[in-house]
């Protein structure tokens, strides 16, 4: 028989399973963020994910260092949930070795090791019976260890298809964005390709309205879910070109032109998407710890904005070029840009353009064979093939 008798480790066991116990409800029950100075799931992530992208910034390939990164929000995931598993079962082992009452079936006297080993035994019910506890106060303990594994087990089962369900959901309107704004998206190409061809130039408001008022529900979905779930700001999207902070700096960037001023255009669906996003950007910067920086680079210069009304102008979009309109373009990305800029610093993800340079292809538009068949054609036709271009495609 082994009596240890030790209140420290008793009080200080209770205070390590309140604490796991208190964070596990937070980030899975909860809906909802807690301020609070420490918590564990933070500090869980500020240790593992700051390695991890000192690790990726070594890396100078830019799909192998994304790829790299994908697989921290799943991994992570798992970690946590064993992170959780193992704080149970070392506040467990201090309550069964403070108060005592064990009995190990070779007579050889219990030390802590042994005490944590049938905690984590009886934690996950695998009842050896090798260490026995013989008294009524570790007996009724043991009961209510094996009791909290099966409801950890029951949050491990329920947990992980709910995050995954969220990050299905958010997916999939990044994908449908591929076709609208290209890949990467821009603000410029989802209002030209709204507006049609050049030859039959004009923006039919409804459609846009219904464009704007989709990306306002799911904004609002970002919110919920990233903020209910932490873990999904770091899962990323199927392709190196496409993220959830792309996709939301976007339309930021095109309410904000609207907001601006589009002849013929009316604002009114525009005001309320705007409002939305900018609430996520602001919530999930937040959320990821990001911090302002006074000295963050310019996203769109004097030229680019001119390109940019010269682009919009083609599709017969006439953004307002005034003195006024620019000073409130300006207002509006004071409102969001510093925010999505450090949490794309924050997370390693990279802001979209305001328009692109030059034309590319979106992600619909390449496939692994296209570069074999485009050489079978030009081929036939006595033409040189196309030097290859690497493809962000599967």
């Amino acid at each position: 028989m082994n009596s240890h008798g030790s209140i420290v480790a008793v009080v200080f066991g209770l205070a390590v399973i309140w604490a796991v116990l208190l964070d596990a409800f937070e980030t899975v029950v909860l809906p909802r963020r807690v301020m609070r100075h420490f918590k564990l799931t933070a500090w869980f992530y500020r240790r593992t994910w700051i390695p991890w992208r000192k690790i990726a910034g070594h890396i100078k390939t830019t799909s192998r260092q994304q790829n790299f990164l994908g697989y921290f929000g799943p991994l992570s995931l798992i970690l946590l949930l064993g992170f959780w598993a193992a704080g149970l079962i070392f506040g467990f082992a201090l309550l069964q070795y403070g108060i005592g009452g064990h009995e190990q079936l070779n007579q050889e006297p219990l030390t802590f090791g042994r005490i944590v080993y049938h905690s984590g035994e009886t934690f996950f019910t695998l009842g050896y019976g090798d260490i026995v506890p013989t008294s009524g106060a570790a007996r009724a303990l043991s009961v209510l260890e094996a009791g909290m594994g099966f409801a950890f087990l029951g949050v491990v089962i329920g947990y992980i298809p709910v995050v995954y369900s969220s990050f299905s959901r958010r997916e999939i309107q990044i994908s449908m964005l591929d076709a609208r704004a290209g890949s990467p998206p821009t603000a410029a190409e989802l209002l030209v390709r709204l507006a049609g061809r050049s030859e039959n130039p004009g923006m039919d408001q409804r459609v846009l309205d219904e464009v704007l008022r989709d990306w306002e529900r799911w904004c609002s979905e970002l919110l919920e879910s990233q903020i209910s779930y932490p873990v999904l700001t770091f899962f990323r999207s199927q392709h190196s070109n496409q993220s959830w902070l792309a996709a939301l700096t976007t339309m930021l960037d095109v309410t904000s032109l609207i907001l601006t001023g589009i002849e013929g255009v009316y604002p009114g669906q525009a005001k309320l998407t705007f409002a939305m996003a900018r609430h996520a950007a602001v919530d999930l910067a937040q959320v990821v710890n990001a911090r302002y920086d006074p000295t963050a680079g310019e996203r769109m210069t004097k030229g680019e904005f001119e390109g940019l009304r010269a682009a919009l102008a083609a599709a017969g979009l006439r953004l307002r070029g005034d003195q006024a309109a620019e000073e409130k373009l300006n207002k509006l990305r004071s409102m969001y840009e510093p925010y999505v800029a450090s949490i794309g610093r924050n997370l390693m993800l990279t802001l979209p353009p305001w328009r692109h340079a030059e034309k590319t292809r979106d992600n619909w538009q390449a496939g692994p064979w296209d570069r074999v068949i485009q050489a079978r054609g030009l081929a036939v036709l006595g033409q040189k093939p196309a030097a290859p271009r690497s493809e962000d495609h599967f």
